[in-house]
C-alpha cells in the first residue's frame, strides 16, 4: 500500500533511511524539514510503502520553488525552468523488498501529486553506486534523462554532516547522477 508519509513513519523512515544509506543520513529534524517541503497548496509529495504493518519503502521529494537549487544542479542544461522542478530527493526501498516494483509505485505517487502541485518536471541526484546500480535504471526506465555526473556529491555536504557512506565510510566518493524526468 503507498501512503501519504505523516509523524507516525517517521522512526521507521529514519531507521530505513539510515540502514540503506549510512548512519547519519536522516534524523527526525532533517525528515520533518523535507516533508514540510514537500507540501504545497495542501498536498504532500512524499510517500511510504507499507504492507503487512511494515514500512517497506519511502520517497522523499521537494515540491516546486521550494528546494534550494545548489551547485550540483546544472540549471542551463535543464529544458525546464526551475521554477517549475520538484526535487526528488530520496527513494529508498528494504533489502526484502527490492524488485518488486515498489520503487516505481512510490515514484508514480510522488509525480502524481507534484504534478497536482504545479510541478512540469522533477530532478534527482542519483546514487550511481546503488547495488548494481538499480537507482540509475529505475529512474532511466520512468524516463528520466542524465544531465551530468557529481563526483563525490555526498561528501561533507551541509545537508548531512554526520554522514558515514556505507560504502565509503565518512569520506564518501560516490558519483550522483543528475537526471530530469518531465511530467
Amino acid at each position: 500500500m503507498i501512503i501519504p508519509l505523516n509523524k507516525t513513519h517517521f522512526a521507521a523512515v529514519i531507521t530505513l533511511g539510515n540502514l540503506v544509506h549510512g548512519a547519519g543520513y536522516l534524523d527526525s529534524e532533517t525528515l520533518d524539514h523535507i516533508v514540510n517541503l514537500g507540501q504545497k497548496h495542501g498536498i504532500n509529495s512524499c510517500f511510504v510503502a507499507i504492507e503487512q504493518g511494515e514500512l517497506l519503502g519511502f520517497r522523499l521529494c521537494y515540491a516546486a520553488g521550494q528546494w534550494p537549487i545548489d551547485k550540483w544542479c546544472s540549471v542551463s542544461d535543464w529544458s525546464v525552468e526551475p521554477k517549475n522542478v520538484a526535487y526528488f530527493k530520496c527513494n529508498t526501498i528494504a533489502e526484502q523488498a527490492r524488485g518488486k516494483g515498489l520503487g516505481g509505485q512510490l515514484l508514480t505517487a510522488s509525480v502524481l501529486a507534484l504534478t497536482e502541485q504545479g510541478a512540469v518536471a522533477g530532478v534527482s541526484h542519483l546514487w550511481k553506486q546503488s547495488p548494481h546500480n538499480a537507482a540509475v535504471k529505475y529512474f532511466s526506465k520512468a524516463g528520466g534523462q542524465l544531465i551530468k555526473e557529481h563526483p563525490q556529491r555526498w561528501n561533507n555536504t551541509v545537508e548531512h554532516p554526520d554522514y558515514v557512506c556505507n560504502l565509503c565510510g565518512p569520506n564518501c566518493q560516490c558519483a550522483a547522477c543528475e537526471m530530469l524526468l518531465m511530467f
